[in-house]
């Protein structure tokens, strides 16, 4: 795996362990010369890790449509910064450079970014990996609403194995490098 994309929230949420695993995270990414992609904020858990990333040495690249400018800080310090013109363009930008996504912590923007990749996947549009950063056990009510939909019938048993999870960085990571998509 060469480069990730991560969904992360704006902002770093009221628990102190959502910013210190980011920054674990960061350090493992660095260490195993995995390149962020990510949407170019400076701000929240995005640009904890991509601060993280930059000063093990690592490389960050930030992708933000010009309309966010105001609303978003762009971090001004990545190795590449690519300005697109829509979210839509901004989020077919990042996962045609990332081998794999990761969700951190965040709210409704990041709960969008994952669900659209998860279902990408489910219908066949791509079969890379998808992982939930599950620090302090943030996305286990998410992986029992997984649950509860297979078990109604809204999702197939086989797509199961979409989404892969750890509270544990390396873990993590070691996850999406073995993944094996199915044939969902």
């Amino acid at each position: 795996m060469k480069q990730i994309c991560v969904f992360a929230g704006s902002s770093a949420g009221h628990n102190p362990a959502y910013t210190e695993e980011a920054k674990k995270l960061g350090k493992a990414f660095a260490e195993k010369n995995i390149e962020l992609v990510y949407g170019g904020a400076k701000s929240g858990l995005m640009g904890v890790l991509a601060d993280s990333i930059l000063q093990q040495g690592g490389k960050v690249t930030g992708v933000m449509p010009t309309e966010l400018f105001d609303r978003e800080i762009v971090h001004t310090e990545l190795s590449e910064f690519i300005e697109v013109n829509t979210m839509h363009e901004r989020k077919a930008k990042m996962s045609e450079l990332a081998d794999g996504y990761i969700a951190l912590p965040g709210g409704f923007g990041t709960f969008e970014e994952l669900f659209e990749t998860v279902s990408w996947a489910q219908i066949g549009l791509h079969k890379k990996p998808v992982a939930l950063f599950n620090i302090e056990e943030y996305y286990t009510p998410l992986k029992r609403l997984i649950e509860h939909a297979i078990e109604a019938g809204f999702v197939p048993e086989s797509n199961r194995s979409i989404v892969v999870d750890s509270s544990d960085p390396y873990e993590l990571l070691n996850k999406l490098n073995t993944y094996h998509s199915t044939d969902q």
